[in-house]
């Protein structure tokens, strides 16, 4: 289905990388954008001037945009009590955030998300969290928050006006595009999954049941912003454990995605619930949450069930590449790769592949000047060693960084 891309030498393509590009109207100066991440800069659910700067410096550094990560659509969406929320008592500081941003030459993309039954937010509205079943809450375990209950059909139809307002309120304040957040174990990627999503109602069994809600959420979202409005959407090609979410089923997602009006699919892989290792690769990261971990039975669960759930996969360059070129030829709207691009040389392999974007994370935390320093130098390759310490940082008082730079 994607149109025939032709043949382009290494430079051709490195030129395409660092070239301007449109994504549903909105103009982009080159092809990188920052992947969205919690950084923990926004204390009591409110950004701060710590989170300013973070995004400025990327700004500043020549990404194309910078993704504000983890912007809950509800209260009760957040995974803890210190997440964004999109809500009218933000107006002024999300406005500030944004322009900010802007002034340093960056467009802002928001990464819309509900935590679905995945939470420990001590701030909880509802008795407890809610997900397409009842089951445990892993992550509310050591905060006595044991379990997340089933969604009702009102739950769900709130859900999809909440990420309706959500959308209506960001595009108010200056974003320039919305990434709707469909993997990674969170609310909707627990709808799409067949190992959380138990339901025997229209809602779950079959992929078209268990897209129902994402799809309802794209189209609420679409209408709330308009046509001429980028949205792009995470996706997880696989959430790596039996019975969940497989590279093939992902092809069949994105190509109802497509079907629905997406703008762009980014594709990643792996689930924070269950096998986070797959998107992350390198150096475990469990060694880094026992040392960080402060509750003490949070680390005791971390240390009985840790070695199953934080696998070892072993870094190298792209490691989403064949996977995300499957995706590539199955749809026709815009394919953000995100995985293992680290280097000139990724990025014109991934130009040269047919991709129109590139998300980075990790690399843009150790040199937020990847963007500038790539375009200058075409041997360029990133320092950041994949050691993964920087995730151990996610919950630090001064907020996530890299400890090596």
């Amino acid at each position: 289905m994607t149109p025939n891309t032709p043949q382009l030498s290494r430079q051709q393509a490195l030129d395409k990388c660092f070239s301007p590009s449109t994504l549903n109207g909105l103009e982009l100066k080159n092809r990188l954008i920052k992947a969205g991440t919690f950084e923990n800069m926004s204390p009591a659910g409110r950004p701060s001037a710590a989170l300013r700067e973070f995004h400025g410096r990327l700004a500043d550094g020549g990404v194309a945009m910078t993704t504000i990560g983890y912007c809950a659509v509800a209260a009760d969406g957040r995974l803890n009590e210190n997440m964004l929320y999109m809500h009218d008592g933000l107006r002024e500081e999300l406005s500030e955030l944004v322009a900010e941003i802007h002034r340093r030459g960056s467009k802002v993309s928001g990464q819309m998300g509900h935590c679905g039954g995945f939470s420990k937010n001590r701030e909880l509205r509802a008795r407890r969290p809610k997900g397409p079943s009842f089951t445990l809450n892993g992550l509310g375990f050591a905060h006595g928050m044991f379990f997340a209950s089933a969604m009702t059909a009102d739950d769900i139809d709130t859900m999809v006006q909440q990420y309706h307002q959500a959308a209506v309120f960001m595009k108010s304040v200056g974003f320039d595009a919305l990434e709707i957040h469909f993997g990674h174990g969170y609310g909707l990627c627990q709808f799409i999954s067949p190992k959380t999503n138990r339901r025997k109602d229209e809602y779950g069994g079959s992929l078209d049941n268990r897209m129902r809600l994402p799809l309802r959420v794209l189209a609420a979202v679409r209408d709330a912003v308009g046509s001429d409005f980028p949205i792009l959407g995470k996706i997880s090609m696989t959430e790596g454990v039996r019975g969940g979410i497989h590279y093939d089923e992902a092809v069949e997602i994105s190509r109802m995605l497509d079907r629905a009006g997406i703008d762009a699919i980014v594709c990643s892989g792996g689930t924070s619930t269950m096998n986070p290792m797959i998107m992350f690769r390198g150096d475990n990261i469990l060694p880094t949450l026992l040392a960080s971990e402060r509750n003490r039975l949070m680390k005791l669960v971390l240390k009985l069930a840790g070695k199953s759930m934080f696998r070892d996969y072993p870094y190298h360059d792209l490691y989403f590449l064949e996977q995300a070129k499957r995706i590539r030829e199955a749809v026709d709207c815009q394919l953000v790769y995100i995985g293992g691009a680290t280097s000139c040389d990724n990025f014109a392999d991934l130009m040269a592949a047919g991709f129109d974007y590139i998300q980075l994370g990790r690399s843009l935390l150790s040199d937020p000047e990847l963007p500038n320093r790539s375009a200058r130098d075409a041997g360029f390759r990133s320092r950041c060693l994949h050691c993964n310490e920087c995730v151990g940082t996610i919950e630090s008082p001064q907020g996530i960084y890299c400890t090596r730079f």
